[in-house]
This record gives C-alpha cells, structure tokens and sequence, in this order.
C-alpha cells in the first residue's frame, strides 16, 4: 500500500435507513480517500467517471466499460453476486492485462439464497401451498388428498446448474435430507463436495433428475440455457427452481409443460423481464410459484455487503488473497 493509502470509488446504495451503514464504511476505510456517489451513478459520465478514473480501487456497481479503460484501478469490488456486465471476454482480456482484480459479494448472498431455494424444495415437498391455498379460499379440510400428495425428499435427485458459492451452502442444507446430490459447472476445480459434471453433459443428466435447480448466471453461454428441448427432456414430475438470471430459461417453454403437466411445480425468483408484467400468464398459472428477486435478501443484506468490502480492503492492503475472487 502507499504511504498516502488508496482512493476508493464507491456507489453502494444508502438508501434512507441505512446511514449506520455508511458510517461503518466511512470508519473502515480508515486513512484511504472514499469518493461517494449515487447508486444510479456508475461511474460512466461526470464527475464520477472522473473519480473512477482515478480511483484505485472501485466498490458497488461500476459500468464495466469505463472501468475496463481505467489505468489507475487495481481492484473492483461488485456488491453483488451476479457480474454479468463484466463477464465478457474483451474487458476481461482488459482487466486481466492490466493487473485488475475483480471480487464479488457471492459471500453476502449464499446464505440466503440457499437458504430461499430450501424453503422452497421442502414447502412444495411438503405441500405448503396447497394447504395454504385452502385456507385463503373456501377453508376446507382435504386432509387425504394433500397426505396422498406430498412426498419425501429422500433419495430424490438433485441436478444444480452452477456450481458456485450458493450452490456450494446449498449442498450443505440438503445433505441431511439423503438426496442425490449432482452438478453440473462450466469449469470443474476438482474439489467439489459433490459429484460435478462437465456443462456439456447436462442433456443426458436432466431426465434423471427429481430436482433442476438453475443458478447459472447470466452470460453468452447461458442465454436461454433451459430451453424447449430440455424442458422436454425432463422426466414426469420433475421439479424445476430458478434463483439463477431470468435469461437463462425460456418461459414460454416452461409455461408449456407446466401446463402440460410433465413439470410438476416451478419456482422462480427471478424472470425475463423483471418486473415480471401483471398480465403474464406465469402469475396466473397454479403450479407456478414467483418471488420478485428477493432470494438473496435479508435484513442485515448492506452491513453484510460493507463488512465484506472491508474484510477484503484489510486482505488487500496486506498483499492476501481476496475472497469472492473472479479474476
């Protein structure tokens, strides 16, 4: 580090209610310059285009074509999981040429996104909203047809599409239930805690699965990744979950088998386009359950995103790897 200490770029969004937040960065960064900006401010134009310019390190959402042309910056710090704007082979040619480390917060959301896509394998295992359809409806008692219904998770296949940190926390939970646990991942590390697949062998995988869980993210290689022919492809009764990027399934497919009835149940937090319109036959079709993006939230979701910056400020300034490193 220099003797002057870095100026760090930043657009997280402090919104009202989180000024406790801002204080906490504020008071972390110790001796480095902080340049704040609005959330809506990526650092493409103005005054903090010219800050990002000079910064040599940049935290929250900063467009990825001005911080690719940036000299100054030594490290860019996403304060989301997704780096969809960055992962393109041009800036990351740029970036990797010029030296520049880039984190995300994956360490802020794999908790609670893992924890969203449990609550959902188990309440619709167990029936959750059929039974609470009946309460806020005509208050019946179908206690036989429900029982009949609802199954066990033991021994059911799970295939995960993406093998990243959340899918990673997500094994954890469900490694008490007895499932089969398989994924498929672009790049295969070797030290995964369950069996990994290359991507390309996902057409021969899908019909053997209970479970898809899709947490790809969004890229050229993903964009409508589930399509007709693997919706198709899978076995009667499977179970599909998306808390990935909207854009890696194609929902007119998946309304179709849903209606159809191969597809027992779909849940998705996140859709093409979001918000997802009123009028979109998703919303009215039963076996369809939506979330508006809120997987990854949770209440302590800002000071997570500030305590992860500054646990890897402390790591940069000592010359120690960084956590939630992409490149």
């Amino acid at each position: 580090m220099n003797n002057k200490g870095f100026t760090i770029w930043c657009n997280l969004d402090f919104a009202p209610g989180h000024v406790s937040e801002r204080d906490m960065l504020i008071e972390g960064v110790g001796a480095h310059r902080l340049e704040l900006f609005e959330s809506g401010d990526n650092g493409s134009a103005g005054k903090s285009r010219e800050a990002l310019q000079l910064a040599e390190i940049a935290f929250g959402s900063p467009a990825a074509e001005t911080a690719s042309q940036c000299e100054n910056l030594l490290w860019i710090h996403l304060d989301t999981a997704g780096y969809t704007s960055f992962d393109r082979a041009h800036i990351k040619q740029l970036l990797i040429q010029k030296g520049t480390a880039l984190t995300n917060s994956s360490a802020v959301y794999d908790e609670p996104c893992a924890q969203h896509l449990l609550a959902m394998i188990l309440a619709l295992a167990r029936g959750l909203p059929a039974a609470l359809d009946v309460q806020r409806g005509d208050k019946s008692w179908p206690m036989q047809a429900l029982r009949s219904s609802v199954r066990l998770l033991n021994g059911q296949t799970v295939l995960i599409l993406g093998f990243g940190a959340i899918a990673r926390r997500l094994v954890e939970l469900l490694r008490p239930l007895e499932m089969n646990l398989i994924a498929v991942r672009r790049d295969i590390r070797g030290d995964e805690s369950v069996p990994v697949f290359e991507t390309s062998r996902v057409d021969e995988l899908l019909p053997e699965a209970d479970h898809i869980v899709n947490i790809l993210p969004a890229n050229e290689d993903t964009n409508l990744f589930f399509n007709a022919k693997r919706l198709a492809s899978l076995k009667q009764g499977a179970v599909v979950y998306n808390i990935g990027r909207g854009t890696t399934v194609d929902q007119d497919a998946l309304l179709r088998e849903l209606r159809g009835g191969r597809i027992a149940a779909a849940y998705i937090d996140v859709t093409q386009p979001e918000p997802l319109p009123p009028d979109h036959p998703l919303w009215e079709t039963p076996n369809c359950f939506i979330t508006p993006h809120t997987g990854g939230g949770h209440d302590k979701e800002k000071e997570r995103q500030v305590k992860h910056f500054l646990d890897n400020l402390l790591r940069f300034e000592k010359g120690e790897p960084l956590r939630n490193r992409i490149w």
